[in-house]
């Protein structure tokens, strides 16, 4: 008897501690789990906190050899200088423009040839899909002269047609193919019910197609907007005016200045504007992103 009394309260005992750890598992392994996401943010976060930082010094104290996060005192009037010169306006307003006519040219010229090679039957489709998609295996470095010689001789140089205008011909084969991917997971029955109705392929695209793709079009969006926010190398190439330049450009001139010492509040104050609109724009397409990422790979 009293052997098995003594194995049943091991048992009890095993038990109880299996039910204990039953419950706290999940819990300690979440707390594991947001502490890691949590760390990797402060690292990720940091370069923005130190930008921020950097912008409300003064130079003498961006000068001190000893690394401070904070300013001692938050000088406000970095900012206040630099919304005051008429050049960082013109160059905010170059880049939003710039920006916004790559975004509706391309995200249509893009939505329409993604839309004809997975959604209509076509003799050669294939064929100029894989020479299309070959391209990719172009430098962009190896076309960049010849672009530049065939956009002088139609004479636009310092203009902004050659960073805009190309956007309008399905400029980027890599947000065909992630585009035409998302809309082949879209059931054909779809257009096959629409065009019982009477509906034509411009009416489906823009009624049933576009519509039911918005995840994969906020994600081309995304990487365009970031891309063309960020373009240094066309800008400097192709605008060749003061009055014409973008943000990245004029971000750079502060970098140049044959000042001694460098205005690094200037520099980050400039940055921190400039990254606002990165930010926005990631915040309120961060869903679609994901979702669109996921339906990707997961959808046929």
């Amino acid at each position: 008897m009293t052997s098995i009394s003594i194995s049943q309260r091991a048992r009890s005992k095993e038990a109880a501690a299996w039910f204990q750890w039953r419950t706290i598992g999940p819990i300690l392994g979440r707390v594991l789990h947001y502490a890691v996401l949590i760390w990797a943010s402060m690292f990720f976060l940091f370069p923005l906190a130190w930008m921020i930082g950097t912008s409300l010094k003064s130079i003498e104290e961006i000068g001190q050899p000893q690394l401070n996060l904070l300013p001692a005192v938050p000088r406000w009037e970095n900012y206040v200088k630099l919304l005051s010169e008429e050049s960082f306006y013109r160059a905010y307003l170059n880049s939003a423009f710039i920006v916004t006519m790559v975004l509706l040219g391309t995200i249509t010229s893009v939505s329409l040839v993604a839309f004809a090679f997975s959604r209509l039957e076509w003799k050669g489709r294939d064929v100029v899909f894989a020479l299309m998609m070959g391209t990719l295996m172009l430098p962009y470095q190896a076309t960049l002269v010849p672009q530049y010689v065939m956009f002088h001789h139609l004479g636009w140089i310092r203009t902004f047609q050659p960073i805009t205008i190309p956007g309008f011909f399905a400029g980027g084969a890599a947000l065909v193919f992630l585009l035409r991917q998302f809309m082949l997971g879209i059931p054909k029955e779809l257009d096959e019910a629409a065009m019982i109705d009477g509906a034509n392929p411009l009416q489906i695209w823009w009624h049933i197609i576009m519509p039911l793709s918005r995840p994969a079009v906020a994600t081309i969006s995304v990487f365009l907007f970031v891309g063309q926010w960020n373009n240094l190398l066309q800008p400097l190439i192709y605008l060749q005016k003061p009055e014409l330049y973008t943000m990245p450009i004029y971000v750079a001139q502060k970098n140049n200045l044959q000042e001694s010492p460098i205005p690094w509040q200037d520099i980050m104050a400039a940055s921190v504007l400039f990254v606002i609109p990165l930010l926005i724009v990631f915040i309120f397409t961060q869903r679609f992103f994901i979702e669109s990422v996921t339906l990707t790979g997961t959808k046929r």
